[in-house]
């Protein structure tokens, strides 16, 4: 196996360490990729106001999930588990008795690599571990890193790469914190750890997270969910907006709605109870079972508690799981927007877009209908708000639903 180990402060994770991991990943070959944050990095003092360790270390879990590599990338808190400074060296003695038959390699920035020498026992490092470095801006200089590179094979009998990156990010973290400081900068950021940056107030940023911009907001909203979910929130925002367009509705709520209507999705079912009993949610005996029909609820009132949304968006996302019976515009729009966002494909979906756009509560009540066959083909209990909903639509309109 090849175990490709990016260490750093990565204070904020940016784009520009995206950029090299992918890289590193295919010029390399490896099988996997972990990003090391440094509890106590030795050769440098966090600055004061620094994000406590825990918080670099989720803003690098969101970053590493983003590359949508599960189980080949993601980050290790095994510097933060181990007292004292955070020596390369120890991290690689551990990695090495861990999988013995595993082929290293350490990827740094080019500072780190043109002073690898001075580092605590780089015979160590350099014997452990392949050692591989970014050519990441113009003012790197690709002779003084192939030089560099020369010098360690030639000291320490090191295994060097030095890789050219064909798309740069111009950044530093130091420049980076800075421009956040000064309420710019977001574009060099996953939008994830910018939105962990927001709802956490880090580096200087400060929004009210009752009145974020749609931009921030979404970042909010990704940052609470899986990466492989964003596609469909983002699926699930558009057709809203189309919908809202088609039939009325205000379409800045049909965004706002969408975009947070799974804030809650990924939460285990004792996250989810705790938000139950918070917020002063009753549940019924099935949804104290069903850990998938929950997040409809504690979204809602994330929604509104944490980011203040009106309470048309707090009905739509209560109900956008199961529906209900006499269900308001804007809810039918989430409802059915969920169903049949474009990422979703199942047998009928099609047949479902189209009538989306042609009548909605018929759309409302084939979804409703495919939902509870779905639920009886696999021997699961239907919930019976969404036979409500089938029947209020169906005993309210002239003639039948196809």
């Amino acid at each position: 196996m090849k175990l490709g180990i990016y260490g750093g402060t990565f204070n904020p994770p940016h784009l520009g360490h995206l950029t090299s991991a992918r890289l590193a990943l295919d010029a390399l070959g490896l099988d996997e990729l972990r990003f090391v944050p440094a509890a106590a990095p030795p050769h440098k003092a966090m600055p004061a106001d620094a994000p406590a360790p825990e918080e670099r270390l989720a803003m690098v879990e969101l970053a590493a999930d983003g590359l949508l590599m599960p189980g080949r990338v993601g980050a290790s808190d095994m510097e933060f588990t181990r007292p004292g400074k955070s020596y390369t060296a120890d991290t690689l003695e551990q990695l090495h008795a861990q999988y013995p038959g595993a082929e290293l390699w350490l990827l740094m920035g080019t500072d780190m690599f043109l002073t690898l020498q001075n580092w605590r026992e780089p015979d160590v490092i350099t014997r452990l571990a392949g050692v591989c470095t970014f050519a990441r801006t113009a003012s790197d200089s690709l002779e003084a890193l192939n030089a560099q590179a020369e010098r360690l094979r030639r000291a320490f009998g090191a295994k060097t790469r030095v890789l050219e990156l064909p798309q740069v990010v111009d950044v530093s973290s130091t420049r980076l914190r800075a421009l956040l400081a000064e309420g710019e900068g977001q574009q060099y950021l996953p939008p994830a750890v910018y939105g962990y940056i927001i709802r956490h107030g880090l580096y200087g940023v400060h929004w009210d997270l009752k009145r974020l911009p749609d931009r921030e907001l979404r970042a909010c909203s990704y940052s609470m969910i899986r990466a492989k979910r964003i596609a469909h929130v983002q699926g699930a925002e558009e057709e809203a907006a189309r919908l809202a367009r088609r039939w009325g509705a205000d379409e800045a709520h049909a965004r706002r709605a969408a975009i947070l209507h799974d804030c809650t999705k990924y939460l285990d079912m004792d996250g989810q109870l705790q938000l139950c009993a918070k917020y002063g949610i009753v549940l019924d005996d099935l949804e104290r079972q069903a850990v998938k029909l929950l997040h409809a609820k504690t979204g809602a009132c994330v929604a509104r508690d944490v980011y203040g949304v009106s309470g048309d968006i707090y009905d739509a996302i209560f109900w956008h799981t199961t529906g209900k019976a006499d269900m308001a515009l804007l809810e039918k729009i989430l409802y059915i927007a969920d169903y049949m966002e474009p990422t979703r494909d199942f047998p009928g979906v099609e047949r479902l877009r189209e009538l989306a756009y042609q009548d909605l509560d018929a759309a409302v009540c084939l979804g409703c209908e495919m939902s509870i066959q779905e639920m009886e083909e696999r021997g699961l209990p239907v919930h019976p708000n969404t036979v409500k909903a089938r029947d209020w639509i169906k005993s309210h309109r002239k003639g039948t639903v196809n």
